[in-house]
C-alpha cells in the first residue's frame, strides 16, 4: 500500500496558504526572505524521488502546471514533470500538463484506490481544501513540513477545524535561515 504524504511550507501559526505570493491572498511571498540551504534542497529532492505520483487540488494544479513545464535542465523539474499527476476537481475542463488525469466524481474513493496500488508515495503539495478532505477521510499517512520562522496571523491553516490528527515525530532538522524540517507519521 502506498503512503499519502502531505508536504507543505508552513508558518509558525499553521498557515500554508500562498507561500510564494502567487495567489493574490494578501499574504505576500512569506517564504522568500528565508533560505532552506543545500540540505533543505536535498530533502525536497529526496522527497520527490520517493514519490510515485503527485496529487493536487485544482488551484494548486493550475499554479504548478503554469510553471514546472517551462523549467528546463533542472533535476527537480524533470522529475515533477515526469511523474503521474492526479487532480481532484469537478470544475477543471482538462488537464494538459504531461501525465495528468482528473479524478472526477468521488475523488476520495479514487484516492483511496490509488493508495492501494503498488508504487512510491503519493505526494500532495498545497491543495488546502483537498488536504482538509483527506484529513476528514483519514487518508493522510504522513506530513513533511518546512516550518518557516514567521507568524502570519491570517490565512488558510494546514489542519481542518474539528478534525483530530494524532501524529508521531519521525524526523526533525534545522535548515538554513531558521527553517525547521519536521516529518510526522499518522498514528492509527
Amino acid at each position: 500500500m502506498r503512503k499519502l504524504v502531505v508536504t507543505q511550507y508552513i508558518s509558525l501559526d499553521g498557515v500554508i496558504e500562498d507561500p510564494v505570493g502567487m495567489e493574490n491572498s494578501g499574504l505576500g511571498d512569506w517564504t522568500g526572505p528565508f533560505s532552506r540551504g543545500p540540505e533543505g534542497d536535498r530533502l525536497k529532492q529526496a522527497e520527490l524521488e520517493a514519490a510515485g505520483a503527485l496529487l493536487f487540488g485544482r488551484s494548486t494544479y493550475e499554479a504548478f502546471a503554469g510553471v514546472w513545464p517551462l523549467v528546463e535542465n533542472d533535476v527537480f523539474a524533470d522529475r515533477i514533470n515526469a511523474l503521474p499527476k492526479h487532480v481532484a476537481s469537478t470544475t477543471l475542463p482538462q488537464a494538459a500538463w504531461s501525465n495528468s488525469a482528473i479524478l472526477r466524481g468521488d475523488a476520495l474513493a479514487a484516492i483511496a484506490a490509488l493508495k492501494r496500488e503498488a508504487g512510491g508515495d503519493i505526494l500532495v503539495y498545497g491543495s488546502l481544501k483537498l488536504v482538509h478532505g483527506l484529513q476528514r477521510a483519514g487518508l493522510v499517512d504522513a506530513y513533511n513540513l518546512m516550518v518557516y520562522p514567521v507568524a502570519l496571523g491570517a490565512g488558510g491553516r494546514l489542519f481542518a477545524a474539528g478534525v483530530r490528527s494524532d501524529l508521531a515525530l519521525v524526523e526533525s532538522r534545522s535548515l538554513g535561515d531558521g527553517i525547521q524540517w519536521l516529518r510526522y507519521g499518522a498514528r492509527r
